[in-house]
């Protein structure tokens, strides 16, 4: 098992294999699973500055990609839960909210927290998929836009290698 994890990390090394990396981290990132992907994206920017552009594209793509795999998920469990009907007033409220924006709530996909779940609920509630992932793209690159230019703004030399 050591030599399977030391050989994946070898493979995902940012100079080394650097936006392939951004595109999986990215993609991981944007489901449910807990893990962000700023931190390989800010490394990867650092290392190479004359690739910022690049990396925002390859981070874009990449979180878009897996918003648009949750979203296919909460499809799929819309499906299976959908026989039991019995929901809360909280719950009942998030759902009118979601249906009255449509597919443009989808740009909110960037935030913590909610980001990721939003995109299921967006499946789960059959909204649109490609105004879904156009809207998720939107917010995913304005957000790596704006948090790459300004981790390089505020620390310009903090990382230096």
């Amino acid at each position: 098992m050591e030599a399977w994890a030391h050989a994946l990390i070898g493979w995902l090394a940012l100079p080394k294999n650097g936006l392939g990396t951004v595109f999986l981290v990215s993609l991981l990132s944007a489901t449910l699973l807990p893990m962000g992907s700023e931190p390989a994206v800010f490394g990867l920017v650092k290392l190479n500055p004359e690739l910022f552009w690049p990396v925002v594209l390859v981070a874009t793509a990449g979180n878009t990609a897996g918003g648009a795999i949750t979203w296919w998920m909460g499809w799929g469990a819309e499906r299976a839960y959908e026989a039991v009907r019995h929901r809360k007033p909280a719950e009942a409220r998030a759902l009118q909210w979601l249906h009255r924006f449509g597919a443009k709530a989808c740009v909110l996909s960037f935030l913590p927290v909610v980001g990721d779940p939003l995109c299921a609920v967006a499946g789960w509630l059959k909204l649109p998929f490609w105004p879904c992932v156009g809207w998720m793209a939107v917010g995913k690159f304005g957000r790596y836009v704006v948090m790459t230019a300004a981790l390089l703004w505020v620390f310009p030399g903090r990382f230096s290698y």
